[in-house]
């Protein structure tokens, strides 16, 4: 398999991408951003990796594994740039042409079906660990990015090993690991960083929660909602006790 490799990751980037567009729709447009970014990095993280990919208005951005579309969102209203989704589940491509009006197609990550050299910038935030091709994914995005082109990276990258019980599906690299992926693919990682993931403004958590708590009223008994929470509660654990590390990187098409 090649990119979401467990039925609880179905669940979790499309079924719940699905109910969490109408739970949007529900509470107002405010809620997008932060229900969309909820999983793929704080404001603050997101915030950081922008300001290192050289961006320019009208910058051709990639957002690649984008879920219903948050950080694309934000993006595309922070800096003007032309940001484009590419998400290998329907049910969120879907929702980020509904929630942002961003053009969105349901790719996977080793398959993107744009031209060489389409885009000036990419990002991928919270992808990487939940493919095994690693090395398909990252050499599909140097081949979409202009010579010279940045790339920002969100991966949760493994300290130590990791105690049970995993994430169904994720495969989470090493640092060093990473690193000499990225060097095979073709991209010269640059700055570093570890993201805080607590970082986000009040409104954002407090937004996100209010989505949650609207798709958990409608859909709570629903098995696949409780998959879901229980997926992303086994990486909030790891992340809370030092197994993962969420790590933040730039990288630049040579």
């Amino acid at each position: 398999m090649t990119e979401l490799e467990s039925e609880a990751m179905e669940a979790e980037f499309g079924t719940v991408a699905g109910w969490t567009e109408q739970a949007v729709r529900a509470l107002g447009p405010e809620h997008a951003v932060p229900a969309g970014c909820r999983g793929s990095g704080s404001e603050g993280a997101l915030r950081w990796l922008a300001d290192r990919l050289g961006l320019t208005a009208g910058s051709r951005v990639l957002d690649d594994g984008a879920g219903v579309g948050g950080p694309a969102g934000w993006l595309a209203a922070e800096h003007g740039v032309r940001a484009v989704c590419a998400e290998p589940m329907h049910e969120a491509a879907r929702a980020a042409r509904r929630l942002f009006g961003l053009p969105s197609v349901t790719a996977l990550a080793q398959r993107l079906p744009f031209a060489d050299a389409a885009f000036d910038a990419a990002w991928c935030l919270g992808v990487l660990c939940t493919t095994s091709d690693k090395s398909g994914a990252l050499t599909e995005l140097r081949r979409v990015l202009v010579d010279g082109g940045r790339l920002g990276l969100l991966v949760f990258v493994a300290d130590r090993p990791l105690p049970p019980p995993l994430p169904e599906g994720n495969d989470f690299p090493t640092e060093e690991e990473l690193r000499e992926l990225l060097d095979a693919a073709g991209l010269r990682l640059g700055e570093t960083a570890t993201a805080d993931l607590g970082d986000s403004p009040p409104e954002w958590s407090e937004r996100a929660d209010a989505v949650d708590a609207e798709v958990s009223r409608r859909h709570g008994d629903d098995p696949r909602w409780r998959q879901a929470q229980e997926q992303s509660g086994r990486v909030g654990r790891l992340l809370a006790d030092g197994a993962l590390r969420p790590w933040l990187g730039v990288a630049t098409a040579d």
